[in-house]
């Protein structure tokens, strides 16, 4: 069964926000938000003013991994106020409710949608190059509704090796190009392990499969992460790698995707 073709409605522009981007995937679990708030700290080691909008609202992660709690405040015009952390200003539907690491949003779509325009619209973002935007797993309504209302300048498809991860990034590069979104490029996340005595790489989910992927469907790899203990340490204690590990190989990985996508970004605006 084939869906029809996808509705269009009209985007509205967040005051302030020169680029949006969606970090996405066909699926969870393949490392999206902790590439995208890798991202986001790379992007302002090249000096530009970020923002960072987690938009899965059944799973929201950023509040732990950029390292930031509490409740935000409301400014004099009645917009919640991001909370800031290593240089990225960052919002969440976890930084909104009581006991976010346990509890469970049971929310039907209508509801989930006008969380996500409140996120968007209703939270004072102030003068930003970029709004990175951790999109929910998947193609579904949620998504489909994001990419036709957000004017984004671009996404980033992250998946792992593995066939049964790239069926669904596949998806997800179908979805942007249903809805004219461009596609920046993908990230090979989960690439292959090192081992730290020997120096041999194993490919645990594979070899070249996004590659052979991102060639299949015409769009660029823009970066190769490895499987390393610092990217989950520091994303367990909200002190991403870009931030905490700058200097690092893995860290060096991250900003030059961030620097990728600046370049396509401006690119595309000149285009």
């Amino acid at each position: 069964m084939q869906g029809g073709p996808a509705r269009a409605v009209k985007s509205a522009a967040i005051p302030g926000i020169k680029h949006i981007v969606a970090v996405a995937s066909g699926k969870g679990g393949v490392g999206k938000s902790t590439t995208a708030v890798n991202l986001a700290v790379s992007l302002t080691r090249l000096g530009r003013k970020v923002g960072l909008l987690d938009a899965d609202i059944y799973g929201p992660s950023v509040p732990k991994m950029l390292g930031i709690s509490g409740k935000p405040s409301m400014n004099p015009e009645g917009k919640i106020t991001p909370l800031r952390n290593h240089g990225v200003y960052g919002m969440s539907i976890g930084l909104l409710i009581s006991n976010p690491e346990n509890s469970a949003i049971v929310w039907r779509g209508p509801m989930v949608m006008s969380a996500l325009q409140q996120l968007l619209y209703q939270v004072d973002w102030g003068e930003k190059d970029f709004l990175i935007v951790d999109m929910p797993p998947g193609t579904g309504d949620a998504q489909l509704t994001l990419t036709q209302r957000v004017p984004l300048s671009g996404a980033v498809i992250v998946s792992t090796p593995q066939d049964i991860a790239l069926m669904d990034a596949r998806r997800g590069v179908n979805m942007f190009h249903k809805v004219h979104v461009p596609i920046l490029g993908l990230v090979e996340n989960m690439s292959f392990f090192q081992c730290p005595n020997c120096q041999h790489r194993s490919h645990i989910f594979g070899t070249d499969g996004v590659q052979e992927a991102a060639k299949e469907i015409g769009v660029d790899v823009i970066g190769k992460v490895p499987i390393e203990i610092s990217i989950r340490k520091c994303s367990d204690e909200g002190t991403p790698v870009t931030a905490s590990e700058k200097y690092s190989n893995e860290a060096s990985e991250y900003l030059r995707i961030a620097k990728v996508v600046d370049e396509k970004v401006s690119e595309t605006q000149k285009a």
